[in-house]
């Protein structure tokens, strides 16, 4: 049970749901977009999220999609990680996605809820920004597709009013060579210490990463270091380790350095996967 008590909305369209907010905004109800929920009941419960009014988003057609074009996959933001799964039409985002939370949880945490939320893992993100994928926004200025590496900095940077509605990502990405790694602590349960999703387009190596920031990231800098064939494996990984955005998290799961000690054995094992012996 939550400690508050708020009103719920469930428009069906997008136009419905962006006036429902400036409304419910202007009464002054601190209106919150909903979709799986997971987050609100969450945080709700400790007092670190509060809405007097809530909009779900859940029935509207577009955010419902899931469909593939001759070039494109567009999954709507509303899906389940366990119908994308399910699907599977972009296995890098399935494996990835598959490992979040439990099986029970992913079954109500959608693709939207998990890229939007607060907590910091966020590794559905991650496929998407190696994909170079554009997001469809919504909001008060109306419809807008941008490219998710343009608005995603540490979060999605939506401004008030606005929600995620789609995500397109181009056939050739969807079928290049991948790998995702998940390492925690202990056990195969529990919040991940660091996640890593790895992309190979061309001869091109690309890395995103969650876990061992405050937010999932993917480092063009970082990159650079790790492609760098004029030098040797453990050169140019610990070259990408001296490229990381900071803070380095230092908590319970595990410490700074021993995340970077993890994250310099995952990326290892990513370029063994995906790099010819030799290369």
């Amino acid at each position: 049970m939550l400690p508050f008590e708020f009103d719920y909305f469930k428009p069906a369209t997008l136009k419905e749901a962006v006036d429902l907010y400036q409304y419910l905004d202007k009464g002054g109800k601190k209106p919150m977009f909903f979709s799986g929920g997971t987050e609100l009941i969450t945080l709700g419960r400790i007092e670190l999220a509060y809405t007097e009014a809530v909009i779900d988003i859940k029935d509207i057609p577009e955010s419902k999609v899931m469909r593939v074009s001759a070039d494109h996959l567009l999954l709507g933001s509303t899906l389940s990680l366990t119908k994308i799964e399910e699907a599977n039409l972009f296995p890098l985002l399935t494996k990835t996605a598959s490992e979040v939370a439990d099986h029970t949880a992913r079954g109500k945490i959608t693709l939207g809820g998990n890229i939007c939320a607060r907590i910091f893992y966020r590794e559905a993100v991650l496929p998407f920004l190696l994909a170079d994928s554009k997001v469809l926004i919504v909001g008060p200025e109306g419809k807008k597709v941008v490219p998710i590496n343009d608005i995603f900095q540490e979060q999605l940077q939506l401004k008030k009013g606005e929600f995620l509605v789609q995500l397109a990502t181009e056939s050739q990405f969807i079928a290049a060579p991948f790998i995702s790694i998940k390492r925690r602590q202990q056990w195969d349960t529990g919040y991940p210490l660091i996640t890593v999703a790895a992309l190979k387009l061309g001869q091109e190596i690309r890395v995103a990463i969650s876990g061992l920031c405050p937010f999932p990231f993917r480092s063009k800098e970082l990159e650079s270091s790790l492609n760098n064939k004029e030098l040797p494996l453990t050169q140019r990984i610990t070259d990408a380790l001296a490229k990381l955005p900071k803070p380095i998290l230092d908590d319970v799961e595990g410490s700074a350095e021993y995340r970077l000690f993890v994250l310099r054995n995952v990326l290892s094992d990513v370029c063994s996967a995906l790099v010819p012996v030799g290369s």
